[in-house]
């Protein structure tokens, strides 16, 4: 097929924080140097920070060495955390644990609470304002390599193609955006970022990566709630969970009366009646839940995997032509529940790699300059300490936290031991050798079902295109999932992908795949048991629209 292309010297494929920070700083270096350099941003979402799922608890640190002077320039951050609240719930009652006497990582003193997707917009402005070009609605479906094996670009996907493959009437065919250097941004489990770690074995030395899926709602407090305060951070731990199940929550206080109410579950889990969802919505009938959000109303709802492996789940970050960057690698803190000062670092400093390298004349080779600025900096260093958080709280969470207390308090994060991660797609038992977990029905007022929910997110999906859940197998959908595993992705899918269906009286089990309903949150991809769940991207500006969520 015939494509129109461009060239740029460097492509960026992805616009959250890490992706735009990347940008920002190729434009500051060409300008501080006087040596241009063309950058070209794609985004899968409708317009920037469409696609954006994050708590967040915000910590400055990295922007201020971008943009120093965001306060003055307006940067959507305004209200700071003025109280950390980090509570053990049993099923009726909770227990508060002392902020003192708990690793520094939970302490939120000189953070903000943010809208992210607020956050990632107006840094897209400021690229925009620097001349980077930014394409929102342009998938990176493809990537392409030269004639040495080097990655050169991606082709972006085609529009107007119709269930059957063939092109239909309003057919576009994609671009190829070709460039010096590209920088992967994709966030958790890219499907392009999947593909490189394959094809150049970016995993060799390091361990599986391991992932947790947040479920997260955007509430309005009832006017004159007494228990709302701007800027109150409250995490739990707990119930709804077994003390072997590793997640929590988050509430996070605005202004503006609005709560930001999270819950994650890391993927690890085994039984495979568990629901991530309905986890969610049982939650918050806890009593010290149930207090902030009486009277008010829902606003949003969303869902998002996050990358909480660490540093010893990291993969080599540069290969021929192209880096790995933000959660695309898997920056996230999750000792501390933040991954956006991360991500937006590991976009600075592969910037500051590839500046160096265009500005020698070099183009398509590895960055290796980005690894060593990534161990020489502070991002390193932070997440190094935090390295064995997730590996010891998988242990269960009286002995994960106590072990990871002595970690931190003790030695500072800096013990001889790093303890290893395992992948999560193999951690499920059989159906039957696990309990059904009995979920109470949604009263439509605290607790709600997926769809209603899925519409909260603004989900839009041309129904008449190839589906972007691919089973490489659809008889293990059946002779595995269902026989073995009793049909686990219609639980932990959030949005009502999956289900089992029958065609008519006694026929046999199919799984139908609802695809319009896909909120690209990528947990399928992740625990699907036998690998069997390839997500693609669907045609450009398709998928949730989240507002500021």
């Amino acid at each position: 097929m015939e494509r129109e292309s461009m060239e740029f010297d460097v492509l960026i494929v992805g616009g959250g924080p890490s992706g735009i920070a990347a940008a920002i700083r190729l434009k500051q270096l060409a300008a501080e140097r006087n040596h241009e350099v063309s950058v070209c941003l794609i985004d899968k979402g409708a317009e920037i920070g469409a696609h954006i799922l994050s708590g967040a608890t915000f910590d400055p640190i990295s922007l201020n060495e971008l943009i120093p002077d965001w306060k003055e320039r307006g940067a959507p951050i305004t209200v700071p955390c003025v109280r950390d609240k980090v509570l053990y719930f049993t099923e009726t009652n909770s227990f508060s644990l002392p902020v003192p006497m708990l690793p520094s990582c939970f302490d939120n003193h000189g953070n903000y609470i943010v809208r992210m997707g607020e956050v990632t917009k107006w840094l897209g402005e400021q690229a925009e304002a620097l001349g980077v070009e930014i394409y929102p609605g342009f998938t990176g479906a493809d990537v392409l390599y030269d004639e040495n094996g080097a990655v050169k670009g991606v082709v972006t996907g085609d529009m107007g193609v119709l269930k059957d493959g063939t092109p239909g009437p309003n057919f576009q065919p994609g671009m190829e955006l070709i460039a010096k250097y590209t920088f992967f941004a994709e966030g958790a489990r890219g499907h392009l970022g999947k593909r490189l770690e394959a094809k150049y074995n970016l995993r060799e030395n390091s361990d599986p990566q391991t992932f947790g899926v947040g479920i997260k709602e955007l509430w309005e407090a009832a006017p004159g709630n007494p228990h709302h305060l701007p800027g109150l951070v409250v995490h739990t731990a707990g119930w709804p969970l077994s003390n072997a199940d590793y997640g929590g929550s988050f509430m996070y206080h605005l202004d503006k009366n609005l709560i930001q109410i999270g819950f994650v579950v890391g993927l690890n889990y085994t039984n495979p009646y568990m629901s991530p969802f309905e986890e969610m919505q049982r939650f918050k009938t806890h009593p010290e839940v149930r207090k902030y959000l009486e009277g008010g109303k829902r606003l949003s709802y969303g869902a998002r995997t996050i990358a909480t492996g660490n540093i010893q789940s990291l993969p080599r970050l540069f290969f021929p032509g192209g880096v790995l960057i933000g959660d695309d690698a898997g920056f996230l803190n999750a000792a501390r529940i933040k991954g956006n000062h991360t991500s937006i670092k590991s976009g600075v400093l592969a910037a500051e790699a590839a500046f160096a390298a265009l500005a020698s004349g070099r183009q398509r080779d590895a960055l290796s300059d980005y690894d060593r600025l990534f161990r020489e900096s502070w991002l390193y260093s932070e997440l190094y300490k935090t390295r064995n958080f997730k590996p010891m709280m998988k242990k269960s969470f009286f002995l994960g936290s106590t072990l990871f207390g002595i970690d931190q308090k003790v030695f500072f994060g800096m013990g001889p031991w790093t303890l290893r991660n395992h992948s999560d797609h193999d951690q499920l038992r059989p159906a039957a050798e696990c309990q059904k977990i009995d979920y109470p029905k949604p009263d439509g007022v605290l607790t709600f079902d997926r769809l209603s929910s899925v519409f909260l997110a603004s989900v839009n999906h041309e129904e008449n295109q190839p589906c972007h859940l691919q089973l490489k197998d659809p008889v293990a959908a059946i002779s595995v999932n269902l026989e073995i595993y009793d049909s686990p992705e219609q639980r932990y899918c959030p949005a009502g992908v999956y289900e089992i269906v029958h065609d008519g009286e006694g026929g046999k089990p199919r799984l139908q795949i609802n695809a319009q309903n896909c909120l690209h949150c990528k947990t399928c991809d992740i625990k699907d048991p036998t690998q069997n769940i390839n997500w693609v991207t669907p045609q450009g500006g398709e998928g949730p629209i989240y507002q500021g969520m």
